[in-house]
């Protein structure tokens, strides 16, 4: 088995520099990280975590707690947070509160209870209550949706900012009545994705309708918007679960996406490219997202005395047929 010693003499640093390195401390410089990372990937070297545990009184587990299993942009926030956790000798425990507030809280205390290295968490919404993850001194990142207080470090995409661009982006295409749905109030990123919308159309243009970030009430809310005497001919989705229940309702009333209903979705999910006409996204940088929570989580581990930190991502519009007359 490999010892600390050898994964410095593979990367040629000192063992005080592997420790710092892979247990995310700040401190170090991120070629010499990434040289200690790659040396102890290929020796197959994991830390003690059970002698490290013994003194922190915690157990070599991170929390994930995330709103959506089913949501690709969870699944691959969760995979960027389990690669970085795994090659710092951190399992990764999976929690999906499915948009429930209790489901949440429930996951919140089993968390507390096991005595978690620290929290990953996507939170439902306002009320999501932390303080006692504070209390004990539990590390914790929020992604995707920030706490209401700097309860602690934050990684944020810049969706507002994404959803004028994507606005922007039908406009141009010579849409001129488009349309938002967005999601439930009180999520933080539905309202930014229906701000950004409306600051590009302006608020006597706004035409939105809310859903939960769900297929189903997606359909719902764009059959209402398609039914009304001045319908959009363009439409801003809030996520690519919700995208599914639009492309139903256009179905439904004999429409094409891009010619008859210009369509831009969140989240650049596996099928958008096997759709015809393949869709048009905001691809939110979501590994990245998961990563970088990760790398900061193992900071605050390593050093609880930092100060919190947001981290914000852009997001890329991917351009497709989608949003094409």
């Amino acid at each position: 088995m490999a010892t600390i010693s050898d994964v410095a003499a593979r990367a040629g640093v000192s063992t005080a520099t592997v420790s710092r390195a892979l247990n995310g401390k700040s401190t170090v410089d991120p070629t010499l990280a990434a040289r200690v990372q790659e040396a102890a990937a290929e020796l197959g070297y994991h830390p003690n975590g059970l002698a490290r545990n013994l003194r922190r009184q915690e157990t070599a587990v991170l929390a994930l707690i995330i709103s959506d299993v089913e949501n690709p942009f969870f699944t691959a926030i969760a995979r960027g947070v389990e690669d970085l956790a795994q090659r710092s000798g951190y399992s990764v425990v999976l929690c999906n509160s499915d948009e429930n507030e209790d489901k949440e809280r429930r996951y919140i205390e089993v968390a507390l209870q096991e005595r978690v290295a620290g929290v990953v968490l996507s939170p439902t919404g306002r009320s999501t209550n932390v303080e006692g993850l504070r209390r004990q001194g539990t590390p914790l990142v929020a992604v995707d949706r920030p706490l209401q207080a700097a309860e602690g470090d934050q990684v944020l995409v810049d969706t507002r900012h994404a959803a004028a661009q994507a606005t922007r982006h039908l406009l141009d295409g010579g849409y001129r009545r488009v349309g938002c749905l967005t999601g439930p109030p009180g999520v933080r990123t539905a309202e930014d994705r229906l701000a950004g919308y409306a600051d590009v159309v302006g608020e006597e243009n706004v035409r939105f309708r809310r859903a939960e970030y769900r297929a189903e009430g997606a359909r719902l809310a764009a059959l209402e918007l398609l039914d009304e005497p001045s319908p959009p001919d363009a439409l801003l989705v809030a996520n690519s679960t919700m995208a599914i229940g639009v492309l139903e309702a256009l179905s439904a009333r004999g429409l094409r996406p891009g010619s008859d209903v210009g369509i831009v979705s969140f989240d650049d999910a596996p099928w958008t490219t096997l759709i015809d006409p393949p869709l048009t996204v905001v691809a939110q940088p979501a590994y990245e997202v998961g990563r970088v929570a990760a790398q900061l989580l193992l900071a605050r581990i390593s050093d609880s005395s930092r100060d919190a930190t947001t981290t914000t991502l852009e997001a890329r519009l991917i351009v497709r047929k989608s949003s094409r007359r």
